[in-house]
């Protein structure tokens, strides 16, 4: 069993590394470009291999680890919820698809887990439960934006846009946070926290330009 689990460990850090150096080459190139799109999708397959991969392992004989598969789920829907914005850019109803709500609703269901079990954790004096609060409230907020987005994403050319944006740059935090927490072993609550501040300032820069700019039919420059 263990080194069944070793291997499924290298194969989740092989393709967590391939979506790093993929998600940071997808912001480098030109936004819309033939080579943002192949590097996007690139990204996008590797970090929900490798999320899947680490929630089989969360859940395995001695790595139960409950925060660990919580985050893969919050991963896995950002890529989801990321590549399905580019499908509101084409909609002509004033409805997103049935797909979208779901993926969108498990995660405010999981995000409200996450805030439960890190109330719990604080009050029974449980180290590092603070961070089941950031990411489930992290969480419960994109969330309610998706549904927001959903509703009037007809009255918002460039709504599809922010929401692709702001979950693809949410799931390359969390592959970059993986990396400095698992590959670099430094697991300080800082190191958990400071990736998602520096991203979330990232997005809030590209959303003001987006206020101020006028975004092309195939991407955003």
């Amino acid at each position: 069993m263990e080194e069944t689990i070793k291997v499924l460990i290298y194969i989740h850090a092989f393709f967590g590394g391939i979506g790093l150096i993929t998600g940071i080459g997808s912001i480098a190139v030109k936004k819309g470009g033939l080579n943002h799109k192949r590097l996007g999708k690139i990204f996008s397959y590797s970090m929900v291999i490798s999320s899947l991969i680490s929630l089989l392992v969360a859940r395995m004989p001695n790595h139960e680890n409950l925060f660990l598969f919580l985050i893969g789920i919050f991963t896995i829907y950002m890529v989801l919820v990321g590549n399905r914005a580019l499908t509101l850019k084409n909609k002509t109803k004033n409805k997103a698809d049935i797909i979208d709500k779901t993926i969108s609703g498990i995660m405010l269901i999981a995000s409200l887990f996450m805030i439960v079990i890190g109330v719990l954790g604080i009050i029974q004096k449980i180290d590092n439960s603070i961070l089941y609060l950031f990411f489930g409230g992290f969480g419960i907020f994109m969330t309610l934006k998706d549904f927001e987005t959903y509703k009037n994403f007809t009255k918002n050319k460039n709504a599809w846009l922010k929401s692709h944006l702001g979950r693809m740059i949410g799931a390359l935090i969390a592959s970059l946070t993986a990396f400095m927490v698992a590959g670099l072993n430094i697991g300080t609550l800082m190191m958990w926290i400071l990736p998602t501040i520096l991203g979330t300032i990232y997005i809030i820069y590209w959303n003001r330009k987006l206020k101020t700019k006028t975004v092309a039919n195939n991407g955003y420059k």
